[in-house]
Formats: structure tokens, sequence, C-alpha cells
């Protein structure tokens, strides 16, 4: 069981790193520091007592949930957001909702419904994998992949050596390529 000096340590050790990590995953420096508090706060709370050696794999799975907690609270505001504001015109008091909504020129179109949909599915096909991948494999792939992490910072995020990082990466992107070829999309 860690004392509460050693979990003090700990907290300070980490808290330059995860700040640094999470500004890279949310790209605001504010948001970043309320992630990172608000993980720091639930390690002390519901790990105080777990051993000194387990804190960083603990700590750094926590501010990954945390992280991804923010991006689905972000997600959901901007679709309201986008929702609402797509029915407010330069003027509102001579806005007409079906102008708005008509398509002003086909031509101009970047791109259909049909595509629309298609690039959608295989967002969705891409997430779905993600999800399938293990644990180690997939915090790898998008530390490195999504949050442009370098192998170093990756690997001292994971508490790793970076040659297991990229192994992990390796793993992680054929693993994804072969599901991905299996159900027919090619990138």
């Amino acid at each position: 069981m860690a004392s509460d000096k050693e979990l003090a340590d700990f907290l300070a050790s980490v808290e330059k790193r995860a700040f640094k990590q999470t500004v890279y995953a949310v790209r605001d420096d504010d948001a970043a520091l309320d992630i990172m508090q608000d993980a720091m706060i639930k390690l002390a709370e519901k790990y105080a007592n777990a051993p000194a050696a387990e804190l960083p794999l603990l700590f750094q799975r926590i501010l990954q949930n945390t992280m991804r907690d923010f991006f689905r609270r972000q997600k959901v505001r901007n679709t309201w957001v986008s929702l609402f504001s797509s029915f407010t015109g330069p003027d509102d008091d001579e806005f007409d909702l079906l102008e708005a909504l008509a398509p002003e020129n086909s031509a101009l179109r970047s791109e259909s419904g049909e595509e629309q949909l298609e690039r959608e599915q295989v967002r969705q096909l891409i997430d779905d994998e993600l999800q399938k991948l293990p644990a180690r494999q997939r915090e790898a792939f998008l530390m490195r992949y999504w949050e442009d992490m370098d192998v170093a910072e990756t690997a001292a995020a994971m508490g790793c050596s970076a040659g297991s990082v990229k192994t992990h990466c390796s793993r992680a992107v054929h693993a994804l390529a072969r599901a991905l070829k299996a159900k027919g999309v090619s990138l």
C-alpha cells in the first residue's frame, strides 16, 4: 500500500509528463489541466491504498479514460451546437429555414449523401476494430498515431521500452489492416 507521501511524490513526478500528454491529445491547455487534475483526484480517491508499484499503470489508465470522457462530451456538445447553429442566419428576422437547407448548386457540393454515408461507415468500422485490439496495442497505436506522440514519449507514458511501443504499434497496424481488408475496406 502506498503511503500518502508516496502518492504525493508519484503525482508530483508525473505531473508535467501527464500535462504534456494531455495537451497533445486535446490541444487546449485549460482543458488538459482540468483532465489531468481530474485523473489525479480519481487516483487519490479510488486507489490511494494501491501498492506504489501499481500507481503508474493505474494513473495512465485513469488519464486515458478521462481524456476519452472529455472527447465524448465534446462530441455531444459539438453535435448540439452544430444542429442549432445551422438554424440561424445572418439576420434572424429574414431567415428562411427552407432556403438555408436547399442546396445552392449541386455542382458545388463536395460530397454526396452516399459518399458521406460510406465515409461514416468506414470510420465506424475502424473505430470498432480499434476497440477489439488488446489494450496495450490500442493504447500505443492511439498515442503514436492519433495523439502524435513520438516513440520515447509513448514509452514513457506507457511505462515500457521504446521497442515494446514499436512492437505494439506494428501489431496494431497489421491487425487493423487484416480486419479492415477482411471487411472489404482498402485504405
